[in-house]
């Protein structure tokens, strides 16, 4: 399980710490009902503290992804599915660009600008 956080992002490193974890559960490197290795472990893979490792995985328990049992450490509990997480922020956005006088397709011809931009 490759777990490589980038110290350039600015987000947060526990929400860069929860990504990588999301992201070996929704790529296969970890699978439902599988136990994850302790914190300490994680840490040291990702290179960031303990601490931060924790407040990643409670982030991640809450989102219902993973388990917490005593003496049995986290279990994994189910694979993300990337594209309810995608289109709850979609919703977010237009709400956002309705609430300025945006339509949808405003925004949809945004993101296609963008999108040629990063080719």
């Amino acid at each position: 399980m490759l777990l490589a956080l980038d110290l350039n992002d600015e987000r947060p490193l526990h929400e860069q710490a929860a990504d990588a974890l999301r992201r070996a559960v929704a790529e296969g490197d970890v699978a439902p009902g599988d136990r994850l290795p302790p914190a300490r472990d994680l840490a040291d893979a990702m290179r960031i503290n303990a601490n931060t490792v924790l407040r990643a995985l409670r982030q991640l328990r809450d989102e219902g992804l993973l388990e917490f049992r005593r003496g049995r450490g986290v279990t994994v509990l189910r694979r993300p599915d990337p594209r309810a997480g995608l289109r709850d922020k979609l919703r977010e956005l237009l709400a956002e660009a309705n609430r300025h006088g945006y339509r949808a397709a405003d925004v949809a011809a945004w993101i296609e600008e963008l999108s040629g931009e990063a080719r």
